[in-house]
């Protein structure tokens, strides 16, 4: 055997050796966290480049732990050489999974002539600059983007009524207009998805609205001009050119 192939073997082998070390790591940590968190879905663990620490989502939330599961980190990892956000990434998975998850059926979907961009809004219908976004929905159609909302309804029943009221109308966007511009909502009922609108917004770590989610699963919190998001998204070349009529 040449020492090329020698040399070769060894590399194969050490990756090989390293790939099971790791396994087994994430397999005793996945053991402890039973044993110390049963009460918590783990629905993923991941290596950093920090060893011994593992990234694990937990309930949607993006946490760092020790293989024993005795130490706990709660916050941001980031590269500060290369600017990588590592929890930031994992949260982007996360939102774009729990958005998919919940279905375009489920939304209020305000769609423009060829859609260029897509946004994901958790808005609330009494929140002030919620309605200021809402007021420049031309300039979004006009720009190619499409707009999806989820319901966040956070200033009490009164708050809540009114979102079931308009998911409950027969035009959906009509009705979410009108409460947009404080109109008065006749009062409807029917099966809705807000309870499961509420579960996802806090999923997708939303603190409060209105909240902007793009197509690459990245997160704006608070109010954007639709002229200064428009002219972002054409920067981030972050498109899903189609006809949406």
């Amino acid at each position: 055997m040449n020492s090329f192939l020698r040399i070769l073997l060894f590399v194969f082998s050490t990756i090989a050796v390293s790939q099971v070390a790791a396994d087994a790591a994430i397999d005793e940590l996945k053991q402890s966290l039973a044993k110390r968190l049963p009460q918590f879905e783990v629905s993923y663990i991941d290596e950093t480049p920090i060893e011994g620490i593992y990234q694990v989502i937990i309930s949607g939330q993006v946490l760092y732990m020790t293989k024993d599961a005795r130490y706990m980190i709660d916050g941001n990892l980031v590269d500060l050489a290369t600017k990588k956000n590592y929890s930031e990434d994992a949260m982007s998975v996360i939102r774009l999974s729990q958005i998919e998850k919940l279905g375009e059926d489920k939304m209020v979907i305000y769609t423009p002539e060829t859609i260029k961009h897509t946004i994901t809004v958790v808005t609330d219908i009494d929140c002030p600059y919620c309605r200021r976004l809402h007021s420049e929905m031309d300039q979004y159609m006009d720009g190619g983007v499409q707009v999806r909302y989820i319901f966040m309804p956070l200033k009490g029943q009164g708050d809540y009524r009114t979102t079931v009221s308009v998911w409950c109308s027969k035009d959906k966007n009509e009705a979410l207009d009108m409460a947009k511009s404080g109109a008065e909502m006749e009062a409807k009922d029917c099966d809705n998805p807000i309870d499961e609108h509420l579960k996802v917004s806090r999923s997708l770590g939303v603190r409060g609205t209105p909240a902007i989610i793009l197509q690459d699963g990245s997160m704006l919190p608070g109010y954007i001009p639709a002229n200064k998001l428009i002219a972002e998204l054409a920067s981030l070349n972050l498109s899903t050119a189609k006809t949406g009529k």
